[in-house]
């Protein structure tokens, strides 16, 4: 079921209006826990079945869990169920392809069969947002929560359930613990996210798809320009379509009474490769920080062990984007462009003598090098991409220029909301207007069709 579909507007309708009607009695929690369950399980009963087995084994071990002298061990079944079921139906077919590969360029004459399993959608987000409540139980930062209800419905709240943001139980649990107060601010802010969220995905991101995926999808018929402009308008287009599904997530989260986490901001206007993961998917990139780089050291141990640790990390971060080396080599090239820099960015040189303006674009032309291999289906593609951009053959790229005109209004809108103008941004009147352009554009403009959120194979 998507956001950006007429059947999730009746979803919508329903779920939230049974919800007015039993949020003052104690049947609001579960009423919200079958909606989020029906809206999951809309796409295939198994995802029902997963999640409710992660759901039942990980509340089961967090009520023994504190109390128990193996409490490492309770800790490891938890993290080892969840990389297993992530290891099974998203990595499995992926293994299996190297391991033949292998065999192939050996003598052994054995071919192991590809598992025909399902991806189920949302499996890495909802896994972390467990594992992480799990590692905070085991700290002792967060408390066990005893209602199986509530951790089941912060486990599969919908609005973040399917591409996140990745929420964590200091945020969710103790909104969760009493139904909100609905106010009449929070139903038009939800709903005015909503709506930007939209127009990003169906007018923006959608649009620009069209052009990207005709130049990926055969990049040997391309030359050099149609690929360098590909690659800039991928870059938009995975930022428009995920922070658009975060934005209605936020919103819809927000017209329940519910506070979800910021996930994006402004990312295109980081000034270096750190500032970019601090921009970039937040709920991703500070919960790899919290259980995975400050658990290995973080910068605590010397200068050789932080590179370690950030190589690591991200690394890791580009295998939980998907099964294929392009996703690991995306996750190498940002760790060591952030190991080369990290020391520049340090020195006075940087911070205070080399423009904003520069430091920024020097970023995103990194950022869009490694988007080539995000974006690539296989790594021969992104190799081809890449050579097509280094040559650079002019060709006709026959590229909309309506979206390039959309990119860089809603770029110059990022530059302003930055500076001393952001207050004139933020008056209502201003916001207001802004909402009915993008709704007079989707009602007029918007082209038949959508593309899937490209964040839910993930």
């Amino acid at each position: 079921m998507l956001f950006n579909s007429w059947l999730f507007v009746v979803f919508f309708a329903v779920a939230f209006g049974g919800y007015l009607i039993l949020r003052k009695t104690p049947l609001w929690q579960l009423w919200l826990l079958a909606a989020s369950y029906f809206f999951y399980g809309w796409m295939s009963p198994l995802y029902v079945a997963l999640i409710g087995y992660s759901t039942v084994l990980n509340y089961g071990i967090s009520r023994v869990m504190p109390g128990s002298p193996r409490k490492k061990w309770w800790m490891a079944l938890s993290v080892l169920n969840g990389v297993l079921l992530l290891g099974f139906f998203k990595y499995g077919g992926f293994v299996v392809d190297n391991v033949n590969a292998m065999f192939s360029r050996t003598a052994i004459d054995m071919t192991l069969e590809k598992p025909g399993l399902l991806l189920p959608v949302g499996i890495s987000f909802y896994t972390f947002i467990i594992i992480g409540y799990m590692v905070d139980v085991y700290r002792g930062t967060v408390p066990v929560e005893k209602n199986f209800i509530r951790f089941a419905l912060f486990s599969s709240f919908f609005p973040y359930l399917l591409a996140g943001p990745i929420e964590r139980a200091k945020n969710m649990l103790p909104q969760l613990r009493t139904a909100p107060s609905l106010r009449g601010a929070d139903i038009s802010e939800g709903f005015s996210l909503f709506v930007v969220g939209l127009f990003k995905k169906i007018a923006l991101a959608d649009f620009l798809a069209l052009y990207v995926n005709k130049v990926y999808g055969d990049p040997g018929q391309y030359p050099g320009l149609p690929s360098l402009i590909a690659t800039y308008a991928f870059a938009w287009q995975i930022y428009f379509d995920f922070s658009g599904y975060t934005d209605m997530a936020r919103g819809t989260a927000k017209m329940f009474g519910f506070n979800l986490m910021l996930n994006f901001n402004n990312p295109y206007l980081a000034t270096g490769l750190g500032d970019f993961w601090r921009r970039w998917h937040i709920s991703l990139s500070s919960w790899i920080k919290d259980y995975i780089y400050i658990p290995l050291g973080g910068n605590r141990k010397g200068r050789f062990n932080t590179y370690r640790n950030m190589v690591i990390a991200m690394i890791l971060a580009g295998l939980w984007h998907g099964a294929a080396w392009t996703f690991v080599i995306w996750g190498a090239i940002h760790a060591a462009g952030r190991s080369l820099t990290r020391e520049l960015e340090q020195t006075a040189f940087w911070s205070a003598r080399v423009p904003t303006f520069v430091k920024q674009i020097v970023t995103f032309h990194i950022v869009c090098l490694t988007w080539i291999f995000f974006r690539a289906d296989t790594f021969g593609n992104a190799l081809t991409i890449l050579g097509n951009i280094l040559a650079f053959v002019a060709g006709d790229p026959r590229f909309p220029l309506l979206a390039a005109l959309f990119v860089l209004l809603v770029w110059g809108y990022q530059f302003l909301f930055e500076s001393r103008f952001r207050p004139v941004l933020e008056h209502s009147a201003v916001r207001m207007a802004f909402m009915l352009a993008m709704i007079l554009y989707m009602v007029y403009f918007s082209m038949p069709g959508f593309e899937k959120f490209y964040y839910f194979r993930f």
